[in-house]
Order: C-alpha cells, then structure tokens, then sequence
C-alpha cells in the first residue's frame, strides 16, 4: 500500500499513507477565542469558460463545505482572497455568494462574516468612486444579515496620495456602519498591489495609521484581522488596541503561538489554512476552551509545516493546496478551480502537500485520497 511521489528533484520516492484518519468529533461554539475559517469557492467543473470569464461556481457543493465547517463549530469568513476575489472571482459572483453563504448561516445557525471591497471598480479611480464602491458592498452585506469585513482595496491604495486618505475613507465608512466591523490588513505578500497600504511602504508608519483609523471609531471596530507574515509585529499591534477591539491571526505561518498567547493577551483567528485543518482546528481551540495550552500546541504544532507549505511564495497562489487538499478530502468531486487556478501549482508541490496532509489524518477516507492522488499523478505521466 505505497505510493510514488516527485520531489522537488524530479525523482520518484516511495510514500506510505496513513492507513486510518485523526478522529475529531464535531463540536460546540467556542468559549474561549473567536475563530472562522476563510473558505474556498468550488468551481462548476462542466462550464465552457476561459480563465478570463466570469467564475461559475457549483453553489451546492460551495454552500456544503460551509456547513462542514459550521458542523465543527467554526465560523466562516465568506468572500475574502480565499474565495479568490479579485483573482478569479469578480464582485457579481462575490454579491451572490455572500447572499448564498448569508442565507444559510440564518438557517443552520452559523457564524459568518463577509468581506466588503472595491472591486465591481475595473480601472483607475477617485477616492469618492472608491468609497462609494465600498458603500455599495458595505450595504449589501448589512441586509444580507452578515457581519462586515473592510477588506484592504487596490482601488484605494492606488488612488490615495497620502495617510490622510485612509483616515477619510475608513472614517467615512466606520460611521456609516450599523454594526461593528472588522478591518483587514493584507500584506503585498498576499497581494503585491496593496504594497503601501495605509499610506507607507514603512510597516511602523503604516501601523500608526491604521491604529488611528481605530482609535477614532473603535465603537465600531470588532477587531483587526492581520495578515503580514510577521508574528511579532502583530504582538506588538495587539497590545496596543483599544480595549474591546480584537486581534484576528491572520498569519498562516506563526497561528499555533499567536491563538494561545502570552501573559498579556493572545489572537483570535481568521485563517485561510483553516479551510484544510477545519475539524483539527476545532478540536484544538476545544482544548483552549477547558485551559489545556498544551494540549492546543500538540495538535495544531505538527500543522505549521503543511500550512508554510501550502503558503510558500508566491503566497497568493496557497487558494491551490486549499482547493486540492478539499478534492482530496472529499469534500468536492473534482480538482478545477475558477479562472483555472489548478495549474498555479507544480506536480512535486501537490505531492508534498498530499504527504503533509496524509500524515496528520486530515483525510477522512486516506484510501480515497490515495486513488485521486494517484489520479492526478497519472494525468502528468507517472505510473503507479
């Protein structure tokens, strides 16, 4: 019962799966952290579209992984770069997504939170077209009954010429928010056309910034959720919030130390790896819930060399694994993505992934994962 898996080299190597996946048992809310899992897209494998259509998604089986992770007590973060806006998904399929996503929160009881952006803007635009794009999905998501997520905007950082500019249109927007949201700081890692964000390529500049953007409405700010890469500046923003306002991970390579915390305060988490590692995710933050720390490191520890796998540069492509790792779990009957995503990734970084994730029994049928992987491997010319 082995396996023969290109490394990086171009060699074969033999691999034998985990003959039995972990056993993790649905769960409850949580008590002690907030926690979504950004979820992916599932692309309709039988359209005729190219890469540059609009995306046309497979809405039951999309709405079916959400209610997977609402079964394990997660919530969903919907419409963010994990569902590949702005790289495969425009705004009319994001609307209609989180209108989808939104109604089945309501029904079923989960947890949801929805990103608002600009990108129905298709060119260059003045900083009043940028906020009114913002109204626009900002309104949408309110009457969808989801909490917002201010998602960082390519539009705004193009067209804004100094910090002043953020401070405007986020405070424009903070006060016509009904509820409080959530602001996200996605790093040029994630995206290269938000380097400056803020105002600064300077991260220490660009902070300052953004915590002013806080402290002047930090009613209607929830949380921050940060994704730079960098676990020790986000410690270093988290201590300096207002009191009340949140500190979402959004670090896929540093998670497992910035949820537990330290003596002066911890993350909470809105994560895309948590797409893959949804049940083994909960089962940890579970242990958060009865205090066992160590019990939490133990199992989400051992996820970090799949996670910085999955996220390896050119970071913006990790929607791939997460998509790969769904086809493999199960969770979708096919390995296609929208706007043909799938080909972003190489032979030996799948095979690796698969090993990755085989290893800490995220499959749920490892037999099943094994044949599909052998599938894919057959398609590029390696026999078994």
């Amino acid at each position: 019962m082995t396996i023969q898996l290109p490394d990086s080299s171009g060699r074969l190597r033999t691999y034998e799966p985990r003959p039995e996946p972990l056993v993790v048992t649905t769960g409850a809310p949580f008590s002690s952290r907030t926690v979504f899992s950004a979820a992916h897209v599932v692309a309709d494998p039988y359209a005729d579209v190219s890469p540059d259509s609009p995306a046309t998604v497979d809405w039951d089986a999309t709405l079916a992984f959400r209610r997977h992770l609402w079964s394990h007590g997660l919530g969903v973060a919907e419409a963010m770069d994990t569902a590949q806006r702005g790289m495969g998904l425009d705004w009319a399929g994001a609307a209609e997504l989180i209108r989808r996503s939104a109604a089945e929160a309501k029904a079923v009881g989960g947890l949801i939170a929805c990103g608002v952006g600009t990108d129905q803007l298709t060119g260059p635009a003045t900083l009043a077209e940028v906020r009114a794009a913002y109204e626009e999905q900002l309104a949408l998501v309110e009457e969808s009954g989801a909490q917002a997520i201010l998602m960082a905007s390519r539009a705004l950082v193009a067209a804004a010429k100094s910090p002043a500019d953020y401070l405007d249109v986020y405070g424009h927007l903070l006060r016509q928010a009904t509820e409080p949201v959530i602001l996200h700081w996605l790093g040029p890692m994630f995206d290269p056309a938000l380097e400056g964000y803020w105002g600064s390529s300077d991260l220490d500049a660009a902070t300052d910034t953004f915590l002013e953007v806080i402290a002047a409405h930090p009613d209607k700010v929830d949380g921050i959720k940060v994704s730079l890469l960098d676990a020790q500046r986000e410690i270093d923003l988290r201590r300096r919030l207002p009191q009340g306002v949140r500190c979402y991970t959004g670090d896929d390579f540093n998670y497992p130390e910035l949820i537990a915390g330290d003596e002066q305060g911890f993350s909470h988490a809105l994560l895309g790896i948590f797409d893959p590692l949804g049940p083994l995710a909960a089962q940890a933050v579970h242990a958060l819930d009865t205090g066992n720390t160590a019990g939490f490191r133990e199992l989400l520890d051992p996820t970090v060399e799949l996670s910085r796998h999955l996220f390896q540069t050119p970071t913006r492509f990790y929607k791939t694994g997460v998509v790969f790792l769904a086809w493999l779990a199960g969770h979708q009957s096919h390995f296609t993505m929208v706007g043909g995503l799938q080909s972003a990734r190489s032979l030996p970084h799948f095979a690796r992934a698969y090993e990755l994730a085989d290893g800490l029994g995220l499959f749920p049928e490892p037999k099943s994962a094994e044949e599909r992987m052998k599938t894919l491997l057959s398609v590029y010319g390696v026999d078994q």
